[in-house]
């Protein structure tokens, strides 16, 4: 099969090679899927730059979309042909979906709608369940204000989506006036510009001086400072999934205890088999509902691989960016 693959961390046209591997036959429990998509994740290209190698060649990429074309022993026959994504192609295992095949146990290979195209799938595994997860940890948001950081990017304008279809008021944050105008198609009623305006003030004039109910996160070593100014209210919490700066983050301890603000932390590749389980129900019922907008903001065939990294490292576009594979 047609692969794309590194073997030591690097920049993307140093260390990322395209060519032939042999193509992967499923065990027990597993399914081959034939991949259509696959999605490029920030946390794919971080982990090409410095994540330790498990393997003597990594084959990059979490999350696809394909079809089945072969499954194991023990899998039922019935699920050849089946439109599908994925999730967790990449994680703690070396073969993930920048190839033309990825072998994965069949519970990592959820049916995708007929009406749901394979790149919108090769967004779901991390920027779709992330979202869903992340606004499932707040509990009942109807009525409540809720700050999303970065409310224009893939995994916010997912966030935005759901939290204001289940009742909430958002309040997202942008740095441009184009990102405002995308982040508003998501259902963000107030849009802050971070880049020119004082967050955490504006987000209490937007609440009458109180502070919002809930603050859903992507880079907590900044958004970390915005507590001890009030960007939450007493009882408030913050759901983070992120941090540009994974080192110490300082926190005001002080005024988290005094006002028992509620931090709380995950990662999507890391959610329990429950909190998945819900999780894709969620984003099945959206789906079925035709509820979410996917934003796909560019498309690159697998050999330019390269160029899709650095697409997103520099965060050049607006959106999901996805290798066609098929």
């Amino acid at each position: 099969m047609q692969a794309a693959w590194y073997g030591r961390n690097g920049a993307a046209r140093e260390v990322l090679e395209v060519g032939e591997l042999p193509t992967p036959q499923p065990g027990l429990g597993e399914v081959r899927v034939r991949l259509h998509a696959s999605g490029v994740n920030p946390s794919d290209v971080k982990s090409r730059r410095g994540r330790p190698l498990i393997a003597e060649k990594i084959v990059p990429h979490s999350d696809g979309a394909g079809m089945i074309d072969a499954v194991g022993p023990d899998v039922a026959a019935s699920r050849m042909n089946e439109r599908v994504w994925t999730w967790n192609g990449q994680w703690q295992r070396p073969l993930g979906t920048a190839a033309e095949h990825i072998v994965l146990p069949a519970r990592q290979a959820v049916a995708l709608p007929d009406d749901v195209d394979f790149a919108a799938g090769a967004c779901f595994g991390i920027p779709a369940l992330t979202a869903i997860h992340a606004v499932n940890l707040l509990g009942d948001v109807k009525g409540r204000n809720v700050v999303v950081i970065g409310a224009a990017t893939s995994v916010g304008h997912y966030v935005a989506q759901v939290a204001a279809r289940r009742g909430a008021r958002v309040i997202g944050t942008v740095g441009s006036a184009e990102k405002a105008a995308h982040a508003k198609t998501a259902g963000v009623a107030e849009v802050i510009d971070y880049k020119h305006e004082d967050v955490a003030q504006r987000v209490k004039d937007l609440t009458d001086g109180v502070g919002a109910d809930a603050v859903v996160d992507m880079d907590f070593s900044t958004t970390a400072a915005m507590l001890a100014q009030g960007i939450l209210r007493p009882h408030g919490e913050l759901v983070s999934y992120g941090s540009n700066s994974m080192d110490a983050v300082p926190v005001p301890f002080r005024d988290l205890l005094f006002r028992s603000i509620t931090l709380r932390f995950f990662v999507v590749y890391e959610l329990t088999a429950a909190e998945r389980e819900r999780a894709i129900a969620d984003l099945n019922r959206l789906l079925a509902e035709k509820a979410l907008r996917h934003t796909i903001a560019a498309h690159y065939p697998l050999h330019d691989i390269a160029a899709a990294h650095e697409a997103v490292e520099q965060g050049r576009f607006m959106g999901n960016v996805v290798l066609d594979i098929a």
